[in-house]
């Protein structure tokens, strides 16, 4: 009978949570999925209070459920989550379409990457991303009218 070997889990919960040895990439790939999930949900939400508007609900007048603070911060959220899946869409666009890849080679080992062109461009694209949210986070704390 074959011995089962066995492997102990060395990172414990942090390995679960945090993917152990994660780069940047892996982050900005698991944030635009969760920015992108958040959007639809905001979509499905947004059409369920305008469909309510048919009904003769009216969520948007002053003082009502959609004036409170809580869906102010909400509104941020979901403004942040547009920002950054926007930008980093536009990031993965330029990737599909080979400018932050270069031309295509042979693979020959030792391996070439293409690190050297892809994180500047992340960078550049999360810079814009923080811009546009510092912008338009002007507009939600009041100080741009």
């Amino acid at each position: 009978m074959a011995e089962i070997k066995r492997h102990d889990n060395r990172l414990g919960v942090w390995g679960w949570l945090g993917g152990g040895r994660w780069g940047v990439e892996r982050y900005a790939y698991a944030l635009h999925r969760l920015t992108g999930l958040g959007i639809l949900l905001y979509f499905l939400i947004h059409i369920v209070v305008t469909s309510l508007r048919a009904s003769g609900v009216y969520l948007w007048t002053k003082g009502e459920l959609l004036d409170k603070p809580m869906f102010k911060v909400g509104e941020f959220l979901v403004f942040a989550a547009f920002a950054y899946h926007a930008f980093n869409g536009l990031r993965l666009v330029l990737v599909e379409l080979g400018v932050a890849v270069g031309k295509p080679f042979e693979p020959v080992y030792p391996y070439k990457t293409s690190l050297g062109v892809q994180r500047p461009l992340m960078i550049a694209m999360m810079i814009l991303a923080a811009l546009m949210l510092v912008a338009g986070g002007a507009e939600f704390v009041g100080l741009a009218k």
